[in-house]
């Protein structure tokens, strides 16, 4: 019994067959984005009445992928709800009864065409440089019921002869159907195939069982990627054929994800060859045993990750790039979803992760960089990381990260870089660098502002160019070049242990 759509409630409707693409995971966020925003409901489905494709884990891996980025649904195979099961395979046995409902109102017919005769039938349009598609205009004279006796056509099943339903679209029948981000889409009936809505396993197809469980759970928004758009004339056409057309949900078809190059859609194999995710989590093949790396493994933060997606192929109408979660909440428009592709820029996903770490409560960065440090054999207490967190927190696009920014303050230089020492160290700086040890060992206190007005100083009354002496006490300090702030350096690691590594610096240099 149909129920009637009464709030919002919309699916995010995967299939096992493999790890969740990044362009899957926007949807899921479009969808669960409008269901907050709406004070609907968000339910997972698992599509899998394609066993032949099922692959081991991967529905696991898509429910930890969701939980991951903060995206839980309200109804899922793991948590049930009353519209359950959420799994197809486990929903079988009444996708046949509506398959026959079909035949019986005429809108479906038994074929008995084999894989065989249809590829010879192929083959010979193609031989002639035409294609062959199943419809209205070649059915009658295939092997199929609508050309057969009805005792015929029960002989047949009687022996078990294999057979599927297809569709009977109606020929020359404009199908008009509304979209939300496309608008009005009209199709006419003449260009499409009698697709097959029950399979000769016993299962049904997708297009069947999809719009089924759509009507069955009740679901009031069918928000999904544009590559189902070509589908959406057989959905439309199910609905009115099983006079649901009141009950119908409204769609949506999603842009799609564009290569960086912005020609074609976003693959693995680009980012295999950009050196970029293109899973939210690391897979394992089960059967090849490759892995593929995952925006988490990475170190990418999941709402740096739900950030950069949701901009692509959405536009909030302002200046404003950042988002929480709960944030782009309360802006979500589907109005405002975009009908072309978005490029996806690898830069901008590295400029977000980067962002959000900034964006980071103290509590949070203290307790991440603890653990790395401490992973790096470094134990030091919550007071001496707040320090470090505002020095360190700028430098980095991921955590782990850490303790390659943060290495000098812990370990004194054990070499110096030749190529900056032939370009900033001359024959007086030692004698400079050692009236700069005096002046140090002399400041009253060692923190960032009293460091830079002593030595900034020194400067003046000597006459010294600015450039020259912190380059080379930057080298004395840090061995190379680059580095943090040189006063916030100095004062996290106290007089004695800068002083100490003055000395040691101009030492080995000179050697």
């Amino acid at each position: 019994m149909p129920y009637v759509n009464q709030n919002v409630r919309v699916r995010f409707a995967p299939s096992p067959t493999g790890p969740l693409h990044i362009g899957g995971l926007r949807t899921a966020l479009f969808n669960y984005l409008f269901a907050r925003k709406k004070g609907g409901a968000f339910v997972l489905r698992i599509e899998d009445t394609d066993q032949t494709r099922f692959v081991e884990g991967a529905e696991d891996y898509i429910q930890e992928a969701l939980e991951w980025c903060g995206l839980f649904p309200d109804e899922s195979p793991r948590q049930g709800g009353s519209f359950g099961p959420y799994r197809q395979s486990e929903r079988k046995d009444h996708y046949k009864k509506y398959a026959f409902q079909l035949l019986e109102t005429g809108h479906a017919y038994y074929a008995f065409d084999t894989p065989e005769e249809l590829e010879a039938i192929r083959q010979a349009y193609e031989s002639k440089g035409e294609t062959f598609v199943y419809d209205a205009r070649v059915r009658e004279s295939l092997k199929n019921s609508l050309n057969m006796t009805g005792q015929e056509v029960d002989q047949l099943i009687a022996s078990g002869t294999p057979y599927v339903i297809r569709f009977r679209f109606e020929p020359n029948q404009e199908i008009h159907m509304e979209d939300m981000v496309r608008g009005e889409v009209v199709i006419n009936s003449s260009t499409l195939d009698d697709k097959i809505l029950f399979k000769s396993d016993g299962m049904p197809t997708y297009h069947l069982a999809n719009v089924v469980d759509d009507n069955l759970m009740a679901i009031s928004h069918v928000i999904r990627g544009e590559e189902w758009l070509p589908s959406l004339p057989l959905h439309v056409s199910l609905y009115r054929a099983f006079g649901w057309e009141h009950l119908m949900p409204r769609y949506a078809h999603l842009p799609l994800i564009l290569k960086p190059t912005g020609k074609g859609k976003l693959s693995k194999r680009d980012g295999e060859k950009g050196g970029f995710p293109v899973f939210p989590l690391e897979w394992h093949d089960p059967v090849s045993g490759a892995i593929s790396p995952g925006y988490r493994e990475e170190g990418y933060l999941p709402q740096a990750c739900i950030n950069l997606l949701a901009l692509l192929g959405w536009n909030p109408g302002t200046e404003q790039e950042l988002f929480t979660l709960e944030e782009l909440v309360k802006e979500f428009q589907l109005e405002k979803v975009g009908k072309s592709g978005s490029r996806f820029d690898p830069d901008k996903a590295l400029w977000f992760n980067h962002q959000h770490i900034q964006l980071m409560e103290e509590a949070e960065l203290i307790k991440a960089f603890r653990s790395v440090l401490l992973s790096s054999g470094v134990d030091i207490t919550v007071e001496r990381i707040a320090v470090l967190v505002p020095i360190i927190k700028p430098r980095i696009n991921f955590i782990h990260e850490v303790w390659e920014e943060s290495r000098i303050f812990f370990q004194a230089p054990d070499a110096y870089d030749p190529e900056v020492i032939r370009k900033r160290w001359k024959e007086d700086t030692p004698e400079k660098m050692k009236l700069l040890s005096a002046v140090l060992e002399k400041c009253s206190t060692f923190t960032p502002e009293a460091l830079e007005a002593a030595v900034k100083g020194a400067i003046a009354e000597n006459e010294w160019g600015t450039g020259a002496i912190m380059n080379a006490w930057r080298l004395l300090l840090v061995g190379a070049a680059k580095g943090p702030g040189l006063f916030d350096l100095a004062a996290f690691l106290g007089r004695e242990e800068v002083l100490a590594r003055m000395a040691q610096g101009i030492k080995q240099i000179r050697n």
